[in-house]
């Protein structure tokens, strides 16, 4: 059995210890921070709790499927709940539609706001369940090296042709929708990898299938549970933990990886190291790697986030736990973020307000709202000079789409991408680590194998990318290649 270090305690590296723990070999979490769970944070103050990271738990079933391994279950391990609707979305002309969890509750409210386009929903979502089926098997099955790695796992040129990666999101959208609001809608999904739908590829038309057929879920008292339920299976399974540990680099000879050294010179000896860090950092830091650090600069970094934590006075009527006001001109939303590189003037703004689920996130009478909008990474805007003046504008805009929330706030906090890279070292403070943008982006995402022996990197910045799920799946790949890789 080997000895295993792992640096860094988000979801996937959490994920990785988990499996590699079952496995028999004996592992080591450090984490830099006070608590685990990298992005899947939370931050409570005066009675109120806002989720900082992720917000939104898709297909539990992946995470049953790691906690099964240490002989447990999501739902033994926090309180998940479904939500309906799965989103509430509004547009500048004042319509809006809830995508609802039953699937023909869903149709109905897309027929409502645009009388015809029902039939075009349901024929996207059966759409995305073809992606949904081929990706599942295939990209997401093992490492992706290379197109050779996707070739491989395909049964035939039809698996090519259904997980449609050579037009983007946006095309496959305009295909199905003659309703422009209906082909803004599907191109939202692409932000959830940090990408934009004019060039991510349209194989992201699965994540609506997603959120529709396994549910779009939260975990009560706040998703951060999760990553504190995670924690308590590690110590279950007796792994060492250490947390508020700064891992100060890779310890690795010419050909493999020997260990790691933390921050005062005490020394961890490994076999293996599952690097579950910004790729940039490992490769700039840890363990400086010109060649390894150019590949990763070649890949192209998710947009970041600008973030509002708002403490709310009243309750506001026809606020759902997840709320999306449009931009009223996508493309000029997305040509700030990813060609001007400059914060969107008209941007699409997400609302989270988790006590629409769960009254225990505010006082009673209150609203914790977490305000998001999607901004480029962290060089392209010099945020200690724009900060206030971006929340203002921010607020102005919420105010103009009917959410006017003055002499309501208690208190408001800022997060900008700043934050972003200072807490989690993650590059330029991209969420996601790299985009899903161009037809390479998926082969140019950092490997899952590093460039020594015995090292391994899993969560976001490397494949299959961001999010709760893949970076849990990322776990899984990962302690799947050291357990082949051992064995021989």
């Amino acid at each position: 059995m080997a000895e295993v270090v792992v640096v860094g305690g988000g979801v996937g590296g959490m994920a990785a210890a988990i499996r590699l723990r079952a496995g028999g070999h004996d592992v080591v979490v450090v984490e830099r921070n006070e608590v685990l769970g990298g992005k899947l944070a939370t931050r409570s103050s005066g009675g109120f709790t806002f989720d900082t990271g992720p917000s939104l738990l898709t297909l539990p079933e992946v995470f049953d499927d790691l906690l099964g391994v240490a002989g447990t279950s999501l739902a033994e391990v926090v309180e998940p709940v479904r939500l309906d609707p799965i989103c509430r979305y509004r547009w500048s002309d004042g319509a809006g539609f809830d995508h609802r969890s039953a699937s023909a509750e869903a149709v109905a409210e897309v027929e409502r706001l645009s009388p015809g386009s029902g039939a075009s929903f349901r024929a996207y979502l059966d759409h995305g369940r073809r992606v949904w089926e081929v990706s599942r098997r295939t990209f997401l099955s093992g490492p992706m090296e290379s197109p050779v790695d996707l070739v491989r796992r395909m049964r035939g040129p039809s698996d090519l042709w259904a997980i449609d990666p050579l037009r983007s999101l946006d095309a496959r959208a305009r295909s199905h929708f003659s309703d422009l609001r209906l082909v803004q809608w599907a191109g939202r999904y692409a932000t959830y990898s940090g990408s934009s739908p004019y060039a991510a590829p349209a194989t992201l038309a699965c994540i609506p299938w997603i959120e529709q057929s396994s549910g779009a879920w939260y975990v009560r008292g706040g998703l951060a549970g999760l990553a504190e339920a995670l924690g308590k299976v590690l110590a279950g399974m007796t792994v060492e933990v250490r947390t508020a540990t700064e891992v100060e680099a890779v310890r690795a000879d010419g050909e493999a990886v020997r260990g790691v050294r933390l921050a005062g010179g005490e020394t961890l000896d490994a076999d293996v190291v599952v690097a579950n860090v910004d790729a940039t950092h490992l490769y700039a830091d840890l363990l400086p790697d010109q060649r390894a650090l150019r590949r990763v600069l070649r890949a192209p970094v998710s947009s970041s986030g600008f973030a509002l934590l708002v403490a709310v006075e009243g309750r506001t009527e026809g606020l759902a736990h997840h709320n999306v006001a449009f931009s009223g001109d996508e493309a000029a939303e997305f040509g700030d973020l990813f060609e001007r590189r400059r914060a969107p003037g008209d941007p699409t703004l997400y609302v989270c307000a988790s006590v629409v689920s769960d009254a225990a996130q505010a006082p009673e009478g209150c609203e914790n709202w977490f305000v998001l909008v999607n901004v480029p990474p962290a060089s392209a805007v010099d945020w200690d000079a724009e900060a206030e003046r971006y929340r203002d504008h921010v607020l102005e805009q919420l105010a103009r789409r009917g959410w006017d929330l003055a002499g309501r706030i208690r208190s408001i906090e800022v997060i900008t991408p700043l934050h972003i890279a200072e807490r989690y070292r993650a590059w330029q403070g991209s969420i996601y680590g790299t985009s899903s943008n161009g037809r390479q982006a998926a082969f140019l995402r950092p490997s899952n194998r590093g460039p020594r022996r015995g090292l391994y990197l899993v969560g976001g910045s490397s494949h299959p990318g961001g999010g709760l799920p893949l970076v849990a799946i990322s776990g899984g790949i990962v302690a799947a290649m050291v357990e082949a890789d051992l064995s021989r």
